[in-house]
């Protein structure tokens, strides 16, 4: 490790995983779920501080266990738009996603959106700067940052950031989703008290970041998952999606879990890669032209493209 590079971890390394989950409002099945997932994220948070060299940054991501391997891209992400951040010549996030990274693009992005919130930046003043589809998944990781991090007001206030647009707002819900899943140690019943609380305006994408989380996280089991399934039970497309979308990471990435698969047969009533192949579908001949954004409208065909009868 350079001297730059001790420096770099030095000032804005993460102390200790354990201790975000140890806060009040967290469950304490959370930290016993999920400690491998915090542990990867901060440890390619970590390298990529430590070396944000392109080449050696991915050769040592590619030795995390391959099933969490995405959680360390993740982790890396945010550590070089933090980096960027702070020397925006550099452009390191472009030349890691160009490379590398390119097979873990979503993680990385949900990365970049951690850092934009912990650095206090507005993230819809970054999107043109990513992918034109995935450019959103940016203030996904936002939400989840500020679900994860501010519960109190976040979770427990149903705040949302004043500065986001009308449909930022609708991605950040996502991105508090996948936080609530988290944070309450995919604890059926707890996730779904919280989520009720909510406008029911908002729970259809607060239940999109659940699917999202669970398929790709893991964290329940299948009688776990089957029960999610009934107390989600009017948003099961939004479930289904969120599944549909976190098997393509994975299989874009070749790292492909059992919870994942699981997840898509019972939220989709298909196989993982058969999901996967829902959001392809969707993405073909996907157009800019229109009021909506072309993420919201690859969300919208896999979504169709699922069939998802609510029952």
């Amino acid at each position: 490790m350079s001297m730059f590079g001790k420096l770099r971890r030095t000032l804005f390394g993460i102390p200790s995983a354990k201790a975000v989950f140890s806060r009040p409002g967290f469950a304490k099945e959370a930290w016993l779920r999920f400690q491998p997932v915090a542990h990867s994220l901060v440890e390619g948070y970590h390298a990529s501080l430590e070396d944000s060299r392109i080449e050696v940054l991915g050769n040592r991501l590619d030795r995390v266990d391959k099933e969490l391997r995405g959680f360390a891209y993740e982790g890396a992400g945010m550590g070089l738009a933090a980096l960027d951040l702070i020397a925006p010549w550099k452009k390191r996030l472009k030349a890691f996603v160009d490379g590398p990274g390119a097979p873990y693009i979503y993680p990385i992005y949900v990365g970049v959106g951690l850092a934009l919130a912990r650095m206090h930046r507005q993230p819809e003043r970054y999107l043109q700067q990513l992918d034109p589809v995935l450019c959103w998944v940016i203030v996904d990781g936002y939400g989840f940052h500020e679900g994860f991090f501010r519960q109190h007001q976040t979770v427990n206030h149903h705040g949302v950031p004043k500065r986001l647009s009308a449909y930022a707002r609708r991605i950040f819900d996502q991105g508090v989703g996948r936080s609530i899943w988290f944070a309450n140690g995919a604890q059926v019943e707890r996730v779904h008290s919280v989520i009720s609380a909510f406008a029911e305006d908002r729970r259809a994408d607060l239940w999109s970041g659940v699917g999202l989380a669970s398929a790709y996280a893991g964290g329940a089991s299948k009688d776990e998952l089957v029960a999610l399934t009934e107390k989600a039970k009017l948003y099961l497309p939004q479930l289904a999606r969120g599944a549909a979308i976190a098997a393509k990471g994975r299989i874009q990435a070749d790292n492909l879990a059992a919870h994942t698969e699981m997840a898509c047969q019972l939220y989709c009533g298909i196989s993982s890669v058969e999901a996967a192949h829902m959001t392809d579908l969707a993405r073909e001949g996907l157009t800019m032209a229109g009021v909506e954004s072309a993420y919201e409208l690859w969300r919208q065909g896999t979504q169709a493209r699922l069939a998802i009868e609510v029952r």
